[in-house]
């Protein structure tokens, strides 16, 4: 791996802001096959990562301790993460060599078809779902490999049914309510069209939707490519990434509380912060940032004051391109991957973990204990 794309350098009280939370902020950087954790240990910074190709939703199921992470490739993939906790006893290795931290570690993998176009993850209840955006639909991911469409807005209904045949509309979000009927999705159009996303003619600016879970229709118009919809404390929350943009929804209107330097996407909240990325801006899809220079984008992550909008601290990777999600962990669940970003080549260390771990699931299941 080019160890250039992880430098980086922050701006503001950064590192402060996640020791205080106790977090490990956890970032999917889909163009490059990373997923990088940021954690602080109370007395350094830490930042990990861990390969894998073209990283794009990411959720926690903060019940089960569980991350989910989507691998938008042909096909389409969904790895599930947990904390390896420790060591089998084996005769041929070392597994004292490895500081253990409780790093995450893949326990499986789910294979999906590459025309579901899997985006934005989330846990709806104790059930996993994510945006199959080719099939204009969500979709509830099943433990045992199988899915099923279990909502869509009303504007792919047809007289032959809905059609699922090929994306119209780039639904791309779950702002996960209780309930499917209590969630919002946000989506870059709300219409089946001839021009269709990917196209250089398809319309973006101010099209922008985000639907109601309960009445299939959107309840707010004027957003440009939104992405990152999520709810939390009661407001509707999302990125308005076509213009660089993140804010609440005040009755039907998008209501900007901060501008940043990027495409933002990538969302999640502790207490009075929210974590929201920025990407630069693929040439190829200028035209779906009609709001944003793109000499002045960045690849980063920016800690943003939910009350007044301020920007209390940023990291920014100069040699990095994409950020597509952004969630959290707390930092004694795991303080991040066992790859450091000190050995990006790998050593035996790592080695060594992966060869004899033993996450808390495989122990209650050896043992015949119940996991939850």
């Amino acid at each position: 791996m080019n160890s250039k794309l992880l430098a980086f350098h922050v701006r503001g009280d950064w590192w402060d802001i996640l020791k205080s939370l106790g977090i490990t902020l956890l970032v999917t950087r889909e163009y490059e096959h990373l997923i990088v954790a940021l954690n602080h240990d109370g007395d350094k910074p830490i930042i990990s990562f861990q390969p894998m190709p073209h990283p794009s939703g990411l959720t926690v199921d903060r019940k089960k301790g569980v991350a989910y992470v989507a691998s938008t490739r042909n096909p389409n993939q969904v790895i599930a993460f947990e904390p390896a906790t420790g060591h089998m006893v084996r005769r041929d290795a070392s597994p004292e060599s490895f500081s253990l931290d409780r790093p995450l570690v893949p326990i499986c993998t789910r294979y999906y078809p590459g025309c579901m176009y899997l985006h934005d993850l989330s846990m709806i209840g104790d059930a996993l779902y994510a945006n199959a955006v080719a099939h204009n639909a969500v979709v509830c991911l099943e433990g045992d490999g199988a899915y099923e469409r279990t909502w869509w807005p009303r504007c792919i209904d047809t007289e032959a049914g809905p059609d699922f045949s090929q994306n119209y509309l780039q639904l791309n979000s779950i702002a996960a309510g209780t309930t499917l009927a209590e969630s919002f999705f946000s989506a870059s159009g709300d219409r089946i069209s001839r021009r269709r996303p990917g196209h250089k003619n398809f319309p973006v600016d101010r099209r922008g939707v985000i639907f109601s879970g309960s009445t299939r229709e959107p309840v707010v118009r004027g957003l440009t490519r939104p992405h990152s919809a999520r709810l939390y404390q009661g407001r509707l929350w999302v990125d308005n990434s076509g213009y660089a943009e993140f804010g609440c929804v005040e009755e039907d209107r998008f209501s900007p509380l901060a501008t940043l330097p990027g495409w933002t996407r990538g969302l999640c909240f502790s207490e009075k912060v929210a974590f929201v990325g920025t990407s630069r801006i693929i040439p190829r899809f200028r035209q779906y940032a009609p709001g944003i220079a793109p000499q002045r984008c960045v690849c980063g992550v920016h800690a943003v004051d939910i009350a007044s909008g301020r920007v209390m601290g940023s990291l920014i990777w100069p040699h990095g391109n994409q950020v597509f999600a952004v969630d959290w962990i707390a930092a004694t669940f795991s303080g991040g991957f066992p790859f450091r970003a000190a050995r990006t080549r790998g050593s035996t260390l790592e080695q060594q973990l992966f060869y004899s771990f033993e996450t808390q699931t495989v122990k209650d299941r050896a043992f015949g204990r119940n996991h939850l």
